[in-house]
């Protein structure tokens, strides 16, 4: 857990937006950003986003919701939202699992992802939903 990232410290309800403003969330953050992580999934890879996680009722949004669109691919199971005006994506209903919000880390107030070291990537490629029995010849 990080309660200081590039010398931000997290507030327990941090306030995170989109690049132009127009969607702006409060997240429920009492033990700062817990488990920070990439994913190499084909989406996550091409937005090269830092996520962290919390419960549902963990991120309120304050501003913009008829701004947030909602992308689904795959399996339609995870729920990934971005703004409509600036392309940015905000937050995430996890697949894996579906009780949890995904955030953007970027999108925190005053916080620099980039000030991260050692940030582990999670294989999305292979996920434990998508895997074949392992009993179960390959086909």
């Amino acid at each position: 857990m990080l309660k200081t990232i590039g010398g931000v410290e997290i507030q327990a309800k941090h306030r995170a937006s989109c690049h132009c403003g127009s969607v702006v969330l409060e997240l429920s953050l009492p033990d700062g950003v817990v488990n920070p992580r990439r994913c190499d999934c084909s989406l996550c890879r091409r937005r090269g986003a830092i996520v962290a996680s919390v419960p549902l009722d963990g991120i309120r949004i304050l501003k913009g919701q008829e701004y947030l669109k909602l992308y689904q691919f795959n399996t339609f199971t995870a729920k990934h939202y971005f703004c409509s005006h600036c392309g940015i994506y905000t937050h995430h209903q996890r697949r894996s699992t579906p009780h949890e919000y995904g955030y953007n880390v970027a999108c925190l107030e005053g916080v620099n992802p980039l000030t991260l070291e050692h940030v582990p990537t999670y294989d999305g490629v292979h996920h434990p939903a998508d895997r074949q029995d392992a009993s179960q010849p390959h086909q």
